[in-house]
């Protein structure tokens, strides 16, 4: 008789969760003095709930009489301060993570419970109940199904008019706290996967669908935050600079990595809405300036700065609406000007057929920057602008309307493809990694594709030639220019020269013509010549050992095709450049010391391959 008064009691007993819930409703405060007990009893119920989910449905059946929900939300009402708001979160997502039941899981979702948590009036400013609130709606996202969705909007009529989770999670959409951030990402994937037409609705309208115009202007000012430390001017450590660089520019590929996410939802409106609002607000101003060849009032961004991003944005984002007006904004000027050029030509010669091809290109350009096929009809980008702002800019310039009576170079130069001819190496490897992007795109559209040079109905440009095609000459002669420049150039700037070098003779098959085989041996002599001084270093012994360990990797290298090519070495670069210690640090930040040496000669022996 006496050994049943000390039985243990079992805590995950009907009996004992009864008595739990009991006393959590005999709690009609929440003040400091009882917190504590409180806290114990929302832990215990919480795990007596998830080993019940699995081992005992009269658990569950106890949960539902009992309304433990409606019990949840009573003691946040009843709370004296928030201290308790985060732990009952806390068990809250646990229980919701650990569900499995379908059965369960309905029953959570529905009476809404759930809704009245989430917009329960929290005070975000204490600790970290941010992080546990947003931790809690990520839970109710991971159990999204179109059957959850329903219970989770409130609906009049078709139309969504209430949608607590989503709202709710926006406001913490641009929040400092990167864990936070990476949370709210998650759970609107969640919710757009599942999404039906009247919730996409609701999310691609005001006041919803302002989140994405935010978005791209937090992607903006990291743009220009990256922009502002590449052009630093005060001095400073460069390998410190790098590591800032590196933050930086994650930021923004993570930003585009999200960007993906979205528009690779197969849903027209939502899609629609994110390219709309990337091409313009970030890609139009930025191509505007390049192509006016200064900064315009929509972009404050450098050169260098704006080819990294245009190129990092293609190589992540596949999207046709942001290949093909990419594409259609920099030959648009180009075939502009190649239009005066073929109907001054004609008057000369009436036999001649160009001009009839050259305004269909530029109709076919403008429709396909201005209705990009991934849009819904109501949505519109905002190409009229860019198209009247190059106009006015082409027509204003006497040089562009008279160049097509000058025979030279500058004809060929015009928009973004005049930086193919900068004296910066950087910008010019920059622009041509953006062309060669574009070319090996499998989304780009044929027409443009085929007045790029690489298209299927090239041979409808023999009679004037592709832009490709005509600045190949002048490509080339850029990337052997940098190859057999002084030995002042980066090693990394060359190294990144071979590669341009190796694609722009693939693509073409075209022989080297005498000027630039008379550099390309200017080149390798200056790189045997370095190799040959590395002969009498103090790592000559470790040469050949480098020469076999380095070939696979530059052999690999220079095969990587320009859609995986990292654009990032144009910004460090051009770090290293504005500080009067780039080269040191580039060696380990002694130009003398045996590091220095050892990697003078593994440079010397990648240039050289």
């Amino acid at each position: 008789m006496w050994s049943s008064l000390w039985r243990p009691i079992n805590r995950f007993s009907l009996q004992y969760f009864r008595y739990t819930i009991n006393e959590l409703q005999e709690i009609k405060v929440v003040d400091e003095y009882n917190r504590e007990i409180v806290i114990d009893l929302l832990q215990s119920i919480v795990e007596i709930v998830t080993y019940g989910d699995r081992q005992d449905p009269l658990i569950f059946e106890c949960f539902m009489e009992y309304q433990v929900l409606a019990q949840f939300v009573r003691i946040l009402k009843i709370s004296q301060n928030s201290r308790i708001e985060a732990p009952l979160l806390q068990y809250l997502s646990i229980m919701i993570q650990n569900m499995s039941s379908e059965h369960a899981i309905y029953y959570c979702f529905s009476n809404d419970y759930i809704n009245n948590i989430i917009e329960h009036e929290y005070e975000f400013d204490e600790g970290d109940l941010a992080l546990y609130y947003v931790s809690f709606l990520r839970a109710v996202s991971s159990k999204m199904n179109r059957e959850i969705l329903c219970l989770l909007v409130k609906v009049h009529g078709n139309v969504v008019i209430s949608f607590p989770l989503y709202t709710a999670s926006l406001k913490f959409a641009c929040h400092g706290e990167k864990m936070i951030q990476t949370a709210i990402r998650a759970l609107t994937l969640n919710i757009y996967n599942v999404s039906d037409d009247m919730v996409y609705k609701f999310v691609t309208t005001p006041p919803s669908s302002k989140y994405f115009s935010d978005l791209v202007h937090s992607l903006k000012d990291h743009c220009i935050h990256l922009d502002e430390l590449v052009h630093a001017t005060e001095e400073a450590c460069t390998d410190e600079r790098i590591k800032q660089l590196l933050v930086e520019t994650d930021k923004i590929v993570d930003d585009l990595y999200y960007f993906k996410d979205v528009v690779s939802i197969s849903e027209t409106w939502l899609s629609g809405l994110v390219t709309q609002n990337l091409l313009n607000l970030l890609v139009f101003p930025i191509l505007l300036s390049l192509l006016l060849l200064r900064q315009s009032n929509g972009s404050s961004l450098s050169s260098i700065t704006s080819f990294y991003i245009l190129n990092r944005l293609l190589q992540v984002i596949d999207c046709k609406s942001l290949i093909n007006s990419v594409a259609g904004a920099i030959l648009y000027p180009y075939m502009k000007l190649s239009l005066g050029d073929a109907t001054e030509g004609e008057k000369a010669d009436s036999t001649t057929n160009v001009s009839n091809f050259l305004p269909n290109c530029l109709n076919d350009i403008k429709e396909l920057v201005s209705n990009g096929s991934e849009f819904a009809e109501t949505e519109k980008i905002d190409a009229d602008h860019l198209f009247g702002r190059i106009d006015e800019y082409l027509s204003s310039n006497s040089h562009f309307k008279n160049c097509h009576k000058e025979n030279d170079i500058h004809k060929e130069r015009r928009g973004i493809l005049a930086f193919l001819s900068s004296d910066n190496h950087c910008v010019q490897l920059a622009s041509l990694l953006l062309l060669l992007i574009l070319a090996e795109s499998k989304d780009l559209d044929y027409k443009l594709a085929s007045l790029i040079g690489f298209g299927g109905l090239q041979h409808k440009m023999e009679m004037h030639g592709s832009v490709l095609t005509k600045l190949m000459p002048e490509a080339l002669n850029a990337v052997l220019n940098i190859l057999a420049s002084d030995p002042a150039t980066p090693v990394l700037v060359k190294w990144h020269a071979g590669w341009f070098l190796q694609k722009l003779v693939n693509f073409h098959g075209m022989r080297l013509c005498d000027e630039n085989l008379h550099l390309f041996n200017d080149s390798y002599e200056q790189s045997l010549q370095r190799l040959q001084n590395e002969l009498d270093g103090c790592w000559f012994d470790h040469i050949l050992i480098t020469l076999k360990n380095e070939w696979t990797s530059c052999g690999t290298a220079l095969e990587e095709p320009s859609q995986s090519k990292d654009p990032l070495f144009v910004l460090e670069v051009a770090v290293c450049q504005q500080t009067t210690n780039g080269i040191a640090a580039h060696y380990g930040g002694d130009k003398t010391s045996s590091y220095a040496a050892w990697r003078r000669m593994v440079d010397v022996v990648k240039v050289l391959y």
